[in-house]
Protein backbone atom coordinates (compact mmCIF):
# COMPACT_ATOMS: atom_id res chain seq x y z
CA UNK A 1 0.00 0.00 0.00
CA UNK A 2 3.04 2.06 0.33
CA UNK A 3 3.85 4.32 -2.92
CA UNK A 4 0.40 5.21 -4.97
CA UNK A 5 -0.48 4.03 -1.85
CA UNK A 6 2.43 5.74 -0.29
CA UNK A 7 5.95 6.80 -1.43
CA UNK A 8 5.28 5.51 -5.10
CA UNK A 9 4.71 8.58 -6.25
CA UNK A 10 7.95 10.31 -5.65
CA UNK A 11 10.25 7.45 -6.83
CA UNK A 12 8.70 6.61 -9.74
CA UNK A 13 8.62 10.19 -10.46
CA UNK A 14 12.34 10.44 -9.56
CA UNK A 15 12.61 6.85 -12.07
CA UNK A 16 10.53 8.57 -15.20
CA UNK A 17 13.26 11.33 -14.85
CA UNK A 18 15.46 8.95 -16.30
CA UNK A 19 13.86 8.07 -19.21
CA UNK A 20 11.60 11.04 -20.16
CA UNK A 21 13.51 12.03 -23.50
CA UNK A 22 11.23 14.64 -24.88
CA UNK A 23 9.60 14.71 -28.29
CA UNK A 24 7.70 11.59 -29.92
CA UNK A 25 9.58 9.34 -32.80
CA UNK A 26 8.32 6.87 -35.14
CA UNK A 27 8.14 3.38 -32.86
CA UNK A 28 10.43 1.02 -34.08
CA UNK A 29 10.00 -2.30 -35.80
CA UNK A 30 12.51 -4.90 -34.47
CA UNK A 31 12.68 -9.08 -34.71
CA UNK A 32 10.30 -10.97 -32.10
CA UNK A 33 13.10 -12.66 -30.34
CA UNK A 34 14.63 -9.40 -29.51
CA UNK A 35 11.59 -8.66 -27.21
CA UNK A 36 12.16 -12.05 -24.98
CA UNK A 37 15.90 -11.03 -25.11
CA UNK A 38 15.09 -7.39 -23.71
CA UNK A 39 13.00 -8.37 -21.29
CA UNK A 40 14.93 -11.28 -20.04
CA UNK A 41 17.85 -8.77 -19.60
CA UNK A 42 15.67 -6.38 -17.74
CA UNK A 43 14.26 -8.69 -14.81
CA UNK A 44 17.83 -10.00 -14.29
CA UNK A 45 19.07 -6.33 -14.01
CA UNK A 46 16.45 -5.74 -11.41
CA UNK A 47 17.16 -9.12 -9.45
CA UNK A 48 20.58 -7.78 -9.75
CA UNK A 49 19.55 -4.63 -8.49
CA UNK A 50 18.45 -5.81 -5.11
CA UNK A 51 14.93 -7.47 -5.91
CA UNK A 52 14.53 -11.20 -4.86
CA UNK A 53 11.92 -12.10 -7.44
CA UNK A 54 10.92 -10.90 -10.58
CA UNK A 55 8.60 -11.74 -12.91
CA UNK A 56 7.75 -9.62 -16.25
CA UNK A 57 5.57 -9.89 -19.48
CA UNK A 58 5.08 -7.92 -22.75
CA UNK A 59 2.76 -8.44 -25.78
CA UNK A 60 4.11 -6.54 -28.95
CA UNK A 61 1.62 -6.43 -31.55
CA UNK A 62 0.26 -9.57 -30.87
CA UNK A 63 3.63 -11.55 -29.85
CA UNK A 64 4.19 -12.74 -26.06
CA UNK A 65 7.11 -12.80 -24.17
CA UNK A 66 7.81 -14.17 -20.28
CA UNK A 67 10.47 -13.84 -17.81
CA UNK A 68 11.62 -14.20 -14.37
CA UNK A 69 14.80 -14.12 -12.18
CA UNK A 70 15.59 -14.71 -8.40
CA UNK A 71 13.91 -16.59 -5.69
CA UNK A 72 10.12 -16.69 -5.00
CA UNK A 73 11.13 -17.90 -0.92
CA UNK A 74 14.78 -16.72 0.30
CA UNK A 75 14.77 -18.94 2.94
CA UNK A 76 13.38 -22.14 0.53
CA UNK A 77 15.10 -20.52 -2.55
CA UNK A 78 12.42 -21.68 -4.35
CA UNK A 79 11.96 -19.99 -7.97
CA UNK A 80 9.94 -17.04 -8.85
CA UNK A 81 6.59 -18.36 -10.02
CA UNK A 82 6.09 -18.30 -13.94
CA UNK A 83 2.43 -15.80 -13.93
CA UNK A 84 2.34 -16.13 -10.38
CA UNK A 85 -0.33 -13.97 -8.25
CA UNK A 86 0.85 -10.53 -6.83
CA UNK A 87 -0.81 -7.74 -4.77
CA UNK A 88 -1.10 -4.72 -7.62
CA UNK A 89 -1.40 -2.20 -4.71
CA UNK A 90 -2.88 1.13 -6.66
CA UNK A 91 -3.52 -0.37 -10.07
CA UNK A 92 -6.41 -1.42 -8.07
CA UNK A 93 -7.49 2.61 -8.46
CA UNK A 94 -7.85 1.77 -12.48
CA UNK A 95 -9.89 -1.06 -12.43
CA UNK A 96 -12.25 1.26 -10.12
CA UNK A 97 -12.22 4.41 -12.27
CA UNK A 98 -13.49 2.16 -14.80
CA UNK A 99 -16.52 0.92 -12.74
CA UNK A 100 -17.35 4.60 -12.08
CA UNK A 101 -17.24 5.89 -15.28
CA UNK A 102 -19.49 2.88 -16.93
CA UNK A 103 -22.26 4.43 -14.19
CA UNK A 104 -21.46 7.74 -15.63
CA UNK A 105 -21.96 6.03 -19.02
CA UNK A 106 -25.52 4.21 -17.68
CA UNK A 107 -26.54 8.07 -16.08
CA UNK A 108 -26.49 6.61 -12.90
CA UNK A 109 -24.16 9.22 -12.04
CA UNK A 110 -22.48 12.23 -12.90
CA UNK A 111 -18.61 13.47 -12.69
CA UNK A 112 -19.88 16.63 -11.69
CA UNK A 113 -21.91 15.07 -8.59
CA UNK A 114 -20.60 16.33 -5.24
CA UNK A 115 -19.29 13.79 -2.34
CA UNK A 116 -22.14 15.33 -0.15
CA UNK A 117 -24.47 14.20 -2.93
CA UNK A 118 -24.03 10.95 -2.59
CA UNK A 119 -21.83 10.14 1.12
CA UNK A 120 -23.68 13.18 3.23
CA UNK A 121 -21.50 14.45 6.04
CA UNK A 122 -18.66 12.05 5.67
CA UNK A 123 -16.21 14.69 3.83
CA UNK A 124 -16.48 17.36 6.67
CA UNK A 125 -14.35 19.26 9.52
CA UNK A 126 -10.96 20.95 9.78
CA UNK A 127 -11.99 22.32 6.41
CA UNK A 128 -12.81 19.83 4.41
CA UNK A 129 -16.24 20.05 2.35
CA UNK A 130 -17.68 17.31 0.31
CA UNK A 131 -19.92 19.99 -0.72
CA UNK A 132 -17.19 21.01 -2.89
CA UNK A 133 -15.59 18.21 -4.10
CA UNK A 134 -17.14 16.40 -6.95
CA UNK A 135 -16.14 12.78 -8.66
CA UNK A 136 -14.20 14.29 -10.86
CA UNK A 137 -11.91 15.57 -8.19
CA UNK A 138 -11.97 12.25 -6.54
CA UNK A 139 -11.01 10.04 -9.57
CA UNK A 140 -8.32 12.76 -10.66
CA UNK A 141 -6.58 13.56 -7.08
CA UNK A 142 -7.51 17.02 -7.03
CA UNK A 143 -9.67 17.11 -4.22
CA UNK A 144 -7.34 18.23 -1.75
CA UNK A 145 -8.02 15.63 0.46
CA UNK A 146 -5.57 14.66 3.39
CA UNK A 147 -3.75 10.39 2.53
CA UNK A 148 -5.25 8.77 4.74
CA UNK A 149 -2.40 6.34 4.38
CA UNK A 150 0.46 8.99 6.28
CA UNK A 151 -1.18 7.73 9.16
CA UNK A 152 -1.23 4.04 8.70
CA UNK A 153 1.39 2.40 11.67
CA UNK A 154 1.21 -1.14 9.43
CA UNK A 155 3.04 1.03 6.71
CA UNK A 156 5.52 3.04 8.98
CA UNK A 157 7.53 0.16 10.40
CA UNK A 158 8.13 -3.69 10.81
CA UNK A 159 6.96 -3.04 14.21
CA UNK A 160 3.72 -1.43 12.89
CA UNK A 161 3.27 -4.33 10.25
CA UNK A 162 3.74 -7.16 12.78
CA UNK A 163 1.64 -5.70 15.49
CA UNK A 164 -1.12 -4.06 12.82
CA UNK A 165 -0.83 -6.98 9.22
CA UNK A 166 -4.12 -9.05 10.26
CA UNK A 167 -5.96 -5.59 11.73
CA UNK A 168 -9.78 -5.51 10.12
CA UNK A 169 -10.38 -1.92 8.78
CA UNK A 170 -13.48 -0.24 7.46
CA UNK A 171 -13.40 2.42 4.39
CA UNK A 172 -15.56 4.69 6.61
CA UNK A 173 -13.23 4.69 9.27
CA UNK A 174 -10.21 5.11 7.52
CA UNK A 175 -11.67 8.18 5.56
CA UNK A 176 -12.29 9.37 9.21
CA UNK A 177 -8.88 9.18 9.95
CA UNK A 178 -8.09 11.76 6.50
CA UNK A 179 -10.59 14.09 8.08
CA UNK A 180 -8.61 14.71 10.94
CA UNK A 181 -6.34 16.81 8.76
CA UNK A 182 -7.54 19.74 6.90
CA UNK A 183 -7.15 20.30 2.94
CA UNK A 184 -3.66 20.62 1.45
CA UNK A 185 -5.51 22.84 -1.40
CA UNK A 186 -9.13 24.15 -2.40
CA UNK A 187 -10.59 21.17 -4.60
CA UNK A 188 -9.95 21.78 -8.54
CA UNK A 189 -7.00 23.82 -7.82
CA UNK A 190 -3.78 21.60 -7.92
CA UNK A 191 -3.07 18.08 -7.89
CA UNK A 192 -1.61 15.52 -5.29
CA UNK A 193 -1.93 12.02 -4.85
CA UNK A 194 -4.19 10.80 -2.43
CA UNK A 195 -5.52 6.82 -1.70
CA UNK A 196 -8.26 8.80 0.66
CA UNK A 197 -9.81 9.92 -3.20
CA UNK A 198 -10.41 6.28 -3.81
CA UNK A 199 -11.71 4.84 -0.89
CA UNK A 200 -14.20 7.46 -1.02
CA UNK A 201 -14.98 6.39 -5.03
CA UNK A 202 -15.47 3.09 -3.73
CA UNK A 203 -17.97 3.93 -1.17
CA UNK A 204 -20.11 6.01 -3.64
CA UNK A 205 -20.33 2.98 -5.96
CA UNK A 206 -21.88 1.14 -3.20
CA UNK A 207 -24.20 3.82 -2.41
CA UNK A 208 -25.14 3.78 -6.30
CA UNK A 209 -25.74 0.31 -7.14
CA UNK A 210 -26.60 -1.23 -4.18
CA UNK A 211 -23.89 -3.45 -4.01
CA UNK A 212 -19.72 -3.10 -2.89
CA UNK A 213 -17.09 -1.63 -5.65
CA UNK A 214 -15.63 -5.07 -5.36
CA UNK A 215 -19.15 -6.94 -6.29
CA UNK A 216 -19.22 -4.52 -9.56
CA UNK A 217 -15.23 -5.14 -10.45
CA UNK A 218 -16.37 -8.55 -10.69
CA UNK A 219 -19.14 -8.02 -12.62
CA UNK A 220 -18.36 -5.34 -14.73
CA UNK A 221 -14.52 -6.05 -15.58
CA UNK A 222 -13.52 -9.59 -14.26
CA UNK A 223 -15.76 -11.88 -16.00
CA UNK A 224 -16.60 -10.29 -19.00
CA UNK A 225 -12.89 -10.09 -19.55
CA UNK A 226 -12.11 -13.62 -18.36
CA UNK A 227 -9.79 -12.57 -16.05
CA UNK A 228 -10.14 -15.79 -13.58
CA UNK A 229 -6.82 -14.87 -11.58
CA UNK A 230 -7.60 -12.15 -10.50
CA UNK A 231 -9.64 -11.18 -7.44
CA UNK A 232 -10.64 -8.35 -4.79
CA UNK A 233 -9.34 -10.60 -1.19
CA UNK A 234 -11.07 -8.19 1.17
CA UNK A 235 -10.10 -9.51 4.58
CA UNK A 236 -8.04 -12.81 3.23
CA UNK A 237 -4.57 -11.58 4.31
CA UNK A 238 -2.70 -14.18 2.21
CA UNK A 239 -1.98 -14.75 -1.82
CA UNK A 240 -3.38 -17.84 -3.94
CA UNK A 241 -0.51 -20.33 -5.07
CA UNK A 242 1.66 -19.85 -6.62
CA UNK A 243 3.10 -16.62 -6.11
CA UNK A 244 6.64 -15.53 -4.19
CA UNK A 245 6.69 -13.93 -1.03
CA UNK A 246 7.11 -9.99 -0.86
CA UNK A 247 10.21 -8.64 1.26
CA UNK A 248 10.00 -5.22 2.49
CA UNK A 249 13.23 -3.06 3.27
CA UNK A 250 12.12 -0.50 6.16
CA UNK A 251 15.13 1.64 5.95
CA UNK A 252 17.73 1.97 3.61
CA UNK A 253 20.44 -0.81 3.77
CA UNK A 254 18.21 -2.59 6.58
CA UNK A 255 17.38 -6.14 5.91
CA UNK A 256 14.61 -7.73 4.13
CA UNK A 257 11.68 -8.78 5.82
CA UNK A 258 8.84 -10.98 4.55
CA UNK A 259 5.79 -8.92 4.46
CA UNK A 260 3.44 -11.24 2.15
CA UNK A 261 0.60 -11.77 4.66
CA UNK A 262 -1.13 -9.03 5.29
CA UNK A 263 -4.68 -7.58 5.80
CA UNK A 264 -5.80 -5.56 2.30
CA UNK A 265 -8.67 -3.90 3.50
CA UNK A 266 -6.66 -1.34 4.81
CA UNK A 267 -6.13 -0.56 0.69
CA UNK A 268 -9.51 -1.34 0.24
CA UNK A 269 -10.80 0.63 -3.30
CA UNK A 270 -7.25 2.20 -3.65
CA UNK A 271 -5.37 -0.63 -3.91
CA UNK A 272 -7.32 -4.10 -2.22
CA UNK A 273 -6.86 -6.03 -5.35
CA UNK A 274 -4.44 -9.73 -6.52
CA UNK A 275 -3.69 -10.36 -9.93
CA UNK A 276 -0.94 -12.10 -12.34
CA UNK A 277 1.00 -10.19 -15.25
CA UNK A 278 -1.10 -11.96 -18.22
CA UNK A 279 -4.29 -11.33 -16.76
CA UNK A 280 -3.09 -7.53 -15.94
CA UNK A 281 -1.36 -7.07 -19.29
CA UNK A 282 -4.85 -8.50 -20.82
CA UNK A 283 -6.90 -5.60 -18.42
CA UNK A 284 -4.84 -2.83 -19.79
CA UNK A 285 -4.72 -3.95 -23.65
CA UNK A 286 -8.96 -4.26 -23.34
CA UNK A 287 -8.96 -0.56 -21.28
CA UNK A 288 -6.99 1.18 -24.16
CA UNK A 289 -8.94 -1.32 -27.31
CA UNK A 290 -12.51 0.57 -25.62
CA UNK A 291 -13.27 -2.38 -24.52
CA UNK A 292 -14.73 -1.43 -21.18
CA UNK A 293 -15.71 2.12 -21.82
CA UNK A 294 -17.70 3.78 -24.29
CA UNK A 295 -16.01 6.64 -26.40
CA UNK A 296 -17.42 9.29 -24.24
CA UNK A 297 -16.34 7.32 -21.06
CA UNK A 298 -12.88 6.78 -22.62
CA UNK A 299 -12.56 10.59 -23.62
CA UNK A 300 -13.23 11.16 -19.63
CA UNK A 301 -10.59 8.80 -18.56
CA UNK A 302 -7.71 10.12 -21.08
CA UNK A 303 -9.08 13.90 -19.58
CA UNK A 304 -5.76 14.68 -17.93
CA UNK A 305 -4.61 17.58 -15.53
CA UNK A 306 -0.68 18.16 -14.99
CA UNK A 307 0.58 15.94 -11.90
CA UNK A 308 2.02 19.08 -10.31
CA UNK A 309 3.61 17.51 -7.66
CA UNK A 310 6.02 15.51 -10.11
CA UNK A 311 6.46 18.26 -13.11
CA UNK A 312 10.33 19.21 -11.59
CA UNK A 313 10.94 15.45 -12.73
CA UNK A 314 8.78 14.46 -15.08
CA UNK A 315 8.09 17.12 -17.08
CA UNK A 316 4.66 16.95 -18.70
CA UNK A 317 3.70 14.30 -16.94
CA UNK A 318 -0.59 14.16 -16.11
CA UNK A 319 -3.15 12.21 -14.72
CA UNK A 320 -6.61 11.10 -15.78
CA UNK A 321 -9.47 9.38 -13.92
CA UNK A 322 -7.31 6.35 -12.60
CA UNK A 323 -4.79 6.43 -14.90
CA UNK A 324 -1.70 8.11 -15.65
CA UNK A 325 0.15 9.50 -18.71
CA UNK A 326 4.03 9.56 -18.91
CA UNK A 327 5.82 10.99 -21.89
CA UNK A 328 8.48 9.41 -23.71
CA UNK A 329 10.96 9.60 -26.94
CA UNK A 330 7.51 8.10 -28.69
CA UNK A 331 5.09 10.59 -27.72
CA UNK A 332 3.82 8.42 -24.14
CA UNK A 333 2.03 5.90 -22.79
CA UNK A 334 -0.81 5.12 -20.40
CA UNK A 335 -0.30 3.16 -16.99
CA UNK A 336 -0.62 3.07 -13.14
CA UNK A 337 2.14 1.32 -10.70
CA UNK A 338 1.16 0.07 -7.42
CA UNK A 339 2.93 -0.55 -4.56
CA UNK A 340 1.77 -2.41 -0.76
CA UNK A 341 4.51 -4.04 1.30
CA UNK A 342 6.90 -5.99 -0.15
CA UNK A 343 5.98 -5.93 -3.35
CA UNK A 344 5.63 -3.51 -6.70
CA UNK A 345 3.89 -3.63 -10.00
CA UNK A 346 5.11 -1.52 -12.91
CA UNK A 347 2.90 -1.50 -16.22
CA UNK A 348 2.84 0.21 -19.23
CA UNK A 349 0.33 0.23 -22.42
CA UNK A 350 0.66 1.99 -25.86
CA UNK A 351 -2.41 4.74 -26.69
CA UNK A 352 -3.63 2.03 -29.05
CA UNK A 353 -3.41 -1.23 -27.34
CA UNK A 354 -1.01 -2.94 -29.31
CA UNK A 355 1.95 -2.76 -26.84
CA UNK A 356 2.28 -3.62 -23.06
CA UNK A 357 4.32 -4.90 -20.42
CA UNK A 358 3.78 -5.80 -16.99
CA UNK A 359 6.41 -6.13 -14.14
CA UNK A 360 5.99 -7.69 -10.67
CA UNK A 361 8.85 -6.86 -8.24
CA UNK A 362 8.42 -8.77 -4.48
CA UNK A 363 11.10 -6.56 -2.95
CA UNK A 364 10.50 -2.78 -1.56
CA UNK A 365 13.66 -1.32 -1.08
CA UNK A 366 13.93 1.81 1.18
CA UNK A 367 13.87 4.88 -0.59
CA UNK A 368 17.48 5.71 -1.79
CA UNK A 369 19.66 5.52 -4.55
CA UNK A 370 18.69 1.87 -5.25
CA UNK A 371 15.58 1.76 -5.29
CA UNK A 372 15.49 4.95 -7.62
CA UNK A 373 18.20 2.34 -9.69
CA UNK A 374 15.38 -0.10 -9.82
CA UNK A 375 12.24 2.05 -10.88
CA UNK A 376 14.65 3.58 -13.95
CA UNK A 377 15.15 0.11 -14.87
CA UNK A 378 11.25 -0.70 -15.23
CA UNK A 379 10.60 2.99 -17.36
CA UNK A 380 13.55 1.87 -19.39
CA UNK A 381 12.03 -1.51 -20.18
CA UNK A 382 8.03 0.55 -20.57
CA UNK A 383 10.20 2.79 -23.00
CA UNK A 384 11.40 0.09 -25.16
CA UNK A 385 8.50 -2.23 -25.03
CA UNK A 386 6.67 1.38 -26.67
CA UNK A 387 8.98 3.09 -28.80
CA UNK A 388 11.12 -0.05 -29.76
CA UNK A 389 14.88 0.45 -28.78
CA UNK A 390 17.21 2.41 -31.22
Amino acid sequence: MRGHLGRWGLTVALAAALVVTGGAVPVAARPVGDDQRRLQLAVDDLHDLGITGVQGLTRVDGVLSRARAGVGDLRRGTPVPTDGHFRIGSNTKTFVAVVVLQLVGERKLSLDDTVERWLPGVVAGNGNDGRRITVRHLLQHTSGLYNYTNDLAVLRSYEGYLAHRFDHHEAADLVALAMRHGPGFAPGTRWDYSNTNYLLAGMIIERVTGRSWAVEVRSRILQPLGLRRTSVPGDWPFLPAPHAKGYQQWVPGGTLTDTTAWNPTAAGAAGNMISTPSDLARFWQALQRGQLLKPRQMAQLHDTVLADTFQDLVPGARYGLGIMFTPNRCGGYWSHGGDVPGVSTANGVSPDGERVAVLSLTTQLAADAEALAVYGRTFRLMDDVICGSE
